[in-house]
């Protein structure tokens, strides 16, 4: 295309960070249809729309490698808290727990253990992972979507929440079933292996169903069995089933939580690196906070969900059962699993949601202030608030050093994601990541160079999840766009007022259509389902 050529939408003179890395360059950026058209250093592009960048970056759309918006993307369509950042794209189906597959049988009783984690949802007319993919299709939203098929879904509609291995039928079934999950479009399988019932599986399973994954030429997202006492043993293990299978691992918010493990940061990306130069694929994506946020349940040891939630709320209920929770979760001594309660302790530990909505005064309050407030010990007051609620309360919890996160946040194979939940009083990430990178650890701490910073945000976070179609600012790649103010931008939520909106960000495109103008969100819809 000649300058003269008329386009859709000209984004006029601003800085372009093109995702690649590359130094940034004033250009215009040609937009017509869904892509991008051009990208011309002249600054001579003429189109029928206009929008005046001069003094703003323009980057290609930010891309939230690991989300909880699920069913929240059904509730609000136009995910604003995501939309502000810059967000553009967000991979469903985290953890190894999510909605589908599932059989009709289980769906009440995974809807109820989901509900602090991805949201609630009414319409559950789905049990397939194609099924899901049709129904978010059905439903348009402002942001482009993708799944990964998740291994606990898939265990639990094959052998329920029972804590065994398969057996060879079963297994061949799985297989079976993940096959069908990525031919129906997952950009890969995710597990969570300290949540019910992916924690049930040996190494041998993980690495039966990933040779699948690799033959597919697709990803394996992985929450690892521990992220503290263990981390070292755990990315062992993670790396063995990369090297057996064949597969691309990407590891989720990628940390060391507790203090005591801190100084094992050099050691552990010593372990990465090693297993790179040998030739295993290795990814990873991080939030750039001190805090983590999941659903209360994971303070409970694994044996106490085995059977589903029935079973574990019964357990909460039996003295017997109560006794040995309480005894291991205040066990100080290194553990076989990532015990909540002694990285953070009752302080540590803020209920972020109670979606029923009976317990209001519990939100947005740590474990430690609510027991005081109703005369209780902390332990018996959570273990009581997860047996009222069934489970569905959703926490954040704090155990992790800045000097680590930066530390991992500086390595070139990890990316920025949110692993954002977005109910009650949610943790700030989900709504304050993307411009706190670029705020805190770019502009005041110059951690990064702002195009490193974009590139881990972009090209690096589309690779990861093997997706060529966006994530650069070239010609014929999706316009999928960002435009924002690198002098002032920064997050503004915080843990206690963590639903407010970042500052700097200006505009937003998807596929070329406008979703954020001006710092408002325009509640244009043009997002799409993404099947690899």
């Amino acid at each position: 295309m000649t300058p003269a050529t008329q386009f859709d939408l000209v984004l006029k003179g601003g800085r372009v960070i093109d995702g690649t890395g590359a130094a940034g360059f004033l250009a215009d950026v040609g937009i017509s249809g869904e892509q991008i058209a051009a990208v011309d250093r002249t600054r001579s592009l003429r189109g029928r729309g206009r929008i005046d960048c001069d003094g703003l970056v323009v980057a290609p759309g930010f891309i939230d490698t690991h989300s909880h918006s699920d069913l929240q993307v059904l509730a609000d369509p136009t995910l604003g808290a995501k939309l502000r950042q810059g967000v553009t794209y967000e991979v469903f189906g985290q953890d190894g727990i999510s909605v589908a597959p599932v059989r009709v049988r289980d769906q009440k009783d995974l809807a109820r253990r989901l509900a602090g984690l991805d949201g609630t949802w009414p319409d559950w007319s789905w049990t397939s992972t194609a099924d899901f993919l049709d129904y978010l299709e059905s439903h348009p939203a402002s942001i482009d979507r993708a799944y990964l098929v998740p291994h606990g879904a898939i265990r639990q509609w094959v052998m329920g929440m029972e804590d065994r291995p398969p057996t060879t039928d079963e297994l061949a079934e799985m297989s079976a079933l993940l096959g069908a999950a990525l031919d129906a479009g997952a950009l890969g399988l995710s597990t969570g292996l300290i949540y019910p019932p992916c924690c049930y599986a040996d190494t041998a399973e993980l690495v039966a169903l990933n040779r699948i994954v690799a033959q597919r030429k697709k990803v394996f997202v992985v929450h690892m069995r521990s992220e503290s006492d263990r981390i070292l043993r755990a990315t062992g293990e993670m790396i063995d089933v990369a090297r057996q299978s064949g597969v691309h691992l990407h590891i989720s918010h990628f940390k060391i939580a507790g203090q005591n493990n801190w100084g094992e940061i050099e050691v552990l990306l010593a372990l990465v690196k090693n297993a790179q130069s040998s030739g295993v694929r290795i990814t990873c994506d991080q939030y750039p906070y001190t805090a983590g946020s999941t659903m209360l349940g994971a303070v409970l040891p694994p044996w106490a969900h085995a059977g589903g939630a029935a079973a574990c709320v019964a357990r909460l209920g039996n003295r017997t059962d109560r006794a040995r929770l309480r005894s291991e979760m205040l066990d100080p001594s290194p553990s076989e699993w990532d015990n909540f309660w002694k990285w953070s302790g009752p302080e540590g530990i803020l209920v972020a949601d109670v979606p029923s909505g009976r317990r209001p005064e519990v939100v947005g309050k740590n474990v430690a202030q609510s027991a005081a407030a109703s005369g209780q010990d902390p332990v018996e007051f959570a273990l009581d608030l997860l047996r009222d609620e069934e489970l569905g309360v959703a926490m954040v919890s704090f155990s992790q050093s800045e000097d680590v996160v930066a530390r991992i946040l500086a390595e070139p194979y990890v990316n920025v994601c949110t692993d954002g939940l977005l109910g009650g009083r949610p943790h700030p990430r989900a709504y304050g990541t993307y411009p706190r990178v670029l705020g805190r650890y770019v502009r005041e701490r110059k951690l990064l160079t702002l195009e490193e910073a974009v590139r881990k945000m972009s090209a690096q976070a589309a690779e990861a999840m093997h997706q060529t179609d966006r994530g650069c600012i070239t010609s014929g790649l999706l316009a999928n766009l960002v435009v924002f103010d690198a002098s002032r931008i920064l997050d503004r939520a915080t843990f206690a007022e963590p639903l407010l909106p970042p500052e700097g960000v200006e505009h937003v495109f998807v596929r070329g259509i406008a979703a954020v103008a001006k710092g408002e969100v325009t509640g244009a819809l043009p997002g799409r389902v993404v099947r690899a």
